[in-house]
């Protein structure tokens, strides 16, 4: 077999005369600065200098989202007649409204936990992807008439529908007759990702005939957003239908889907931020033919079609089994290039900060055009489209014919769309029953079976005729001539617009899982215990037969099977009929989620050494309150996870080579305090406080295996991570809201509150908190408390403003107006989130500086409604 063959063009010319001379001196210097001494041998001088890692016993020392809940102020129309474990099941309190709204801004997250330890669920259907554990709230986003009524519980809890997780549980009722009738409109303006939103929903409530009928749908648009370059293109659907067939017997089928196309913001280093001015600089977008075109494209339509029966035989059974199936498509645009520069302008070969040291004259003829040449600080689609249209190159064996042969400008540029396309059948029954002597019996089964096909497809040539599907990496490592192959099964695989290449493959995942719960009441305690077993298994199914792993990539690999689940308790103690004292507990085993378990899915099957399932701990014990004029809750808890797994792929100084990097042994710890308390001063005027503090950590000192993702030659295999101690990042660890609020008696309202957020930190490298990492160093070296310090951020306070007004027309009709501003002060510098890059240079470790996104600066939120 014949590898292509090209003709020379000299076409490096028509880029920018400091990109080209930069990438020039770049090529020069790469000897002397990836070339140096080799550390990945050496030992710390003094392992025990090691003992610098945060010591959480100091307390100077101290990557998805904030938790969804549903407000306060509507529990006094719940709580009369109910009983205790029914108030704090339906209703939400004021700590996690504030949470989830005030706090959200700041990427805070409930207990410190992710997303993948909550359960999220629709008419009792737990929502999670198999593959990550997240829920995507986005699948219903823009169908707020018809979510916003959501049952939350944060922590360990019962619950009606499932097990739940460490982190609480969220169900969404579509029921159609559970929504309430009449008709709402609303036009929503706004400077956030989208600028406006319009919104109409029709509920129609158990009509005489037994039908319920409820529909739902709106638009969500901007031509830019709030960060330079973004846009944002969505719209929702909602139909839900209900049949009483009698008393006993009532079927449902709900649909819903929310299509969005958007431009994505990329996060930047603090350099190129402060070279264009501006903390929402986005690397993402170019100039062409005088419009901003984004390279980083969502675009993501999931439909999710439910099938329901609701059987209740008498009025203490009930008897709930729904299907669900979804599928559709999850993708975004990215830029690609084969043997030539890097297009991304914020490549940090392109910044004056390479060249200080060494040609200070380039780095400030750098600065100049950062800072005055948009074609510099953003994309310049017009030289990659130069490029390709300059490339003339012959391909021999096309698609592996003998003979065939193909001559045009073959593209160095493209952009391609990179899927990762879901369906999934999933399947519940619950069965519950209260008995006469104040127990309940709640029992369930559910089945879920997801397939994500794995694959990419050429978006945009940019001007040229065709792209090669070579592995460039695997040419530039390997002596093999077909080691570039993408697909052995049709080598030289010449694509055009619209074909798949580069890698195709699927993730099957399966689960079964059972439950029970029992739940008692007595006059004074009332109290619940659960149990789960779940099993799961997932294994990937290749579609290419990749050149350097021609046994591996193609066909099914073996699958990967656990057996896990959970036991958890809690109580309730009545200290008199307003004040309570809660206690939970939960230990559960989760299995390995196949996003973390493969280590380059996109090239073959192998998996994480040592698979296991990984443990949890948690536990809380709270106080809560509700008198007529003071409601709150004062709550400790503890979670901990172990034998967790971290994975991620990227290029490595050191070795010089793409890189998997896995971790296994990971433990994490979260305790802290949650306060919060509402208070009516009068019949007009209203306080809220809450705080949340918080300590998230790493507590182990994980085991590392680096492998090089174009062979399966290890590198380093238990490698020691010292990250125990150090905070996990990303989030507020330390938050606290101050709000007050006028109620007047004409249906008006104006109020405002204060937010505080600390204990930022960025999220650390487990590379450079290794020993091999410090091999060449001494304790007095700089780079040592470099290499080993954790980035903590600064803290913030923003303050938001709202304003509400309703009417009603002729008893019948409602228009309401809601005007919110956030961020009044306009604090720009609050950096929410971010990242220490992985790459990273032992000796030069400012090479690779973080990346940070900062919370928005002033925006508003002026929503008006009409219903009936």
């Amino acid at each position: 077999m014949r590898m292509p063959h090209h003709a020379t063009h000299h076409w490096a010319s028509a880029f920018p005369f400091s990109l080209v001379l930069a990438t020039g001196l770049c090529l020069l210097n790469s000897n002397v600065v990836l070339g140096q001494t080799d550390t990945t041998g050496g030992t710390p001088r003094d392992s025990s200098l090691l003992n610098t890692v945060p010591d959480t016993s100091i307390t100077d020392q101290d990557i998805r989202a904030g938790a969804f809940t549903v407000g306060a102020s509507d529990l006094d129309a719940e709580i009369a007649g109910q009983d205790i474990s029914g108030i704090l099941r339906s209703s939400r309190d004021v700590f996690n409204a504030t949470a989830g709204y005030n706090f959200g801004a700041a990427r805070f997250r409930v207990r410190g936990l992710g997303g993948e330890y909550s359960t999220v669920s629709v008419n009792g259907i737990a929502m999670n992807d198999l593959e990550n554990g997240y829920a995507s709230w986005s699948l219903w986003g823009g169908l707020n008439d018809v979510t916003r009524w959501a049952e939350t519980r944060t922590g360990i809890s019962a619950s009606p529908y499932g097990f739940g997780g460490i982190g609480g549980w969220t169900n969404i009722d579509m029921r159609a007759s559970g929504l309430r009738k009449g008709t709402r409109l609303s036009y929503a303006s706004t400077n956030r990702n989208y600028r406006n939103r319009a919104m109409a929903t029709y509920n129609t409530g158990l009509l005489p005939n037994g039908w319920a009928f409820s529909l739902s749908g709106s638009l969500r648009w901007a031509d830019e957003g709030y960060v330079p370059g973004t846009f944002y293109n969505a719209g929702a659907y909602f139909l839900s239908a209900e049949k009483k067939i009698n008393g006993k017997n009532s079927v449902g089928f709900t649909t819903f889907g929310a299509p969005t196309v958007s431009g994505r913001q990329g996060l930047a280093v603090a350099e190129a931020q402060t070279l264009t001015g501006d903390h929402y600089y986005n690397p993402n977008w170019g100039w062409q033919d005088g419009k901003k075109r984004n390279a980083n494209v969502s675009n993501d339509h999931k439909p999710v079609f439910l099938l329901s029966h609701y059987y209740q035989p008498d009025e203490r059974t009930r008897w709930n089994t729904s299907v669900l199936y979804t599928f559709g498509r999850d993708g975004y645009t990215a830029l690609n290039w084969y043997d030539a520069p890097d297009p991304r302008p914020d490549y940090y070969r392109y910044l004056p900060s390479y060249y200080e040291d060494t040609y200070p004259w380039i780095a400030a003829q750098l600065t100049d055009a950062w800072e005055n040449d948009p074609n510099t600080a953003q994309i310049d689609w017009e030289h990659l489209y130069f490029a390709n249209t300059k490339n003339l190159y012959t391909v021999h064996d096309v698609d592996g014919v003998a003979g065939s042969n193909l001559t045009g400008m073959r593209s160095k540029y493209l952009v391609e769309d990179r899927r990762a396309d879901p369906s999934r059948i999933a399947a519940t029954s619950v069965w519950s029953r209260d008995f006469k002597d104040q127990l309940g019996i709640t029992a369930g089964v559910s089945y879920n079976s997801q397939k994500t096909h794995y694959f990419k497809v050429v978006d945009d040539l940019l001007g040229g005729d065709y792209w090669l599907d070579l592995d460039q990496f695997a040419a530039r490592d390997s002596d093999d001539p077909n080691a570039a192959q993408n697909d052995l099964n049709m080598p030289n695989h010449v694509v055009y617009q619209g074909d798949a290449f580069g890698y195709d493959y699927d993730i099957k995942t399966r689960e079964a899982n059972l439950f029970g719960q029992v739940e008692k009441k007595w006059r004074k305690v009332e109290g619940y215990a659960g149990l789960s077993l779940s099993s799961t298994a997932f294994w990937r199914d290749g579609h290419y037969r990749k050149a350097l792993f021609p046994e591996t990539s193609f066909g099914e690999s073996p699958k990967q099977s656990f057996l896990h689940g959970g036991v958890k308790a809690g109580a309730v103690y009545k200290i008199s009929g307003r004040q309570y004292i809660t206690a939970n507990a939960a230990f559960l085993s989760n299995a390995p989620t196949a996003r973390s378990a493969f280590l380059s899915p996109r090239t073959r099957e192998a998996v994480v050494e040592g698979l296991t399932t990984e443990k949890a701990l948690s536990g809380d014990i709270g106080y809560e309150v509700r008198m007529p004029r003071v409601k709150g809750r004062a709550t400790l808890y503890y979670a901990g996870t172990s034998d967790g797994i971290w994975s991620r792929s990227f290029y490595h100084d050191v070795y010089r080579t793409f890189v998997n990097y896995s971790m296994t042994g990971v433990s994490r710890e979260h305790m802290g305090l949650e306060l919060g308390a509402e208070m009516k001063l009068s019949p007009t005027w209203q306080l809220t406080a809450v705080y949340a503090e918080g300590q998230s950590l790493y507590s182990s000192r994980p085991s590392a295996t680096i492998t090089r993702d174009n062979s399966d030659t290890a590198l380093a295999v238990n490698r020691t991570v010292y990250w125990k101690n150090y905070r996990i990042g990303g989030m507020p660890q330390r938050a606290a809201s101050v709000g007050l609020r006028y109620n007047a008696p004409k249906y008006w309202s104006v109020g405002a509150d204060v937010n505080y957020f600390g204990n930022i930190y960025l999220d650390p490298n487990p590379d450079r908190r290794t020993a091999e990492a410090l091999g060449n160093l001494v304790q007095e070296d700089p780079q040592w408390n470099a290499l080993l310090e954790q980035t903590k951020l600064d803290d913030g306070v923003t303050v938001n403003i709202f304003f509400t007004k309703s009417w009603r027309l002729m008893k019948k009709y409602r228009i309401g107006l809601n005007l919110s501003v956030s961020n009044l002060l306009d604090n720009t510098d609050l950096v929410t989130g971010g990242y220490e890059q992985l790459r990273y240079v032992p000796m030069e470790i400012d090479k690779f500086p973080p990346k940070l996104s900062y919370m928005y600066g002033r925006n508003y939120y002026a929503m008006l409604t009409f219903s009936f």
